[in-house]
């Protein structure tokens, strides 16, 4: 099983994961809430985060979800939903306050 990182920023926290987990399995590895999130499916908006390096790493953006950031205001293209992405290589990234 091939692990990569992903950091978090503004903490600079760094969290391995296999590969092809989604952000939000970060639970799973430690007892702080670091990414928030709710529904698991895109639907809710709590997971938001801002994409800092390695934005091909995270995998691509459904029309969907790329459609509900919009509607959320982050249409920059720079933002993810963390319960969307699957993490194939290392990526950092910036929690969004909501």
């Amino acid at each position: 099983m091939k692990l990569h990182t992903l950091t978090l920023l503004p903490d600079g926290v760094e969290i391995a994961l296999p590969e092809g987990s989604p952000l939000t399995d970060i639970e799973y590895e430690t007892s702080e809430p670091l990414i928030p999130f709710g529904c698991r499916s895109g639907a809710c908006g709590a997971c938001v985060v801002e994409v800092v390096d390695g934005a091909e790493a995270l995998g691509e953006s459904d029309p969907e979800e790329t459609d509900f950031l919009e509607d959320l205001g982050w249409a920059d293209g720079n933002h993810r939903l963390a319960c969307q992405c699957r993490l194939l290589d290392s990526a950092t990234v910036r929690v969004v306050e909501n």
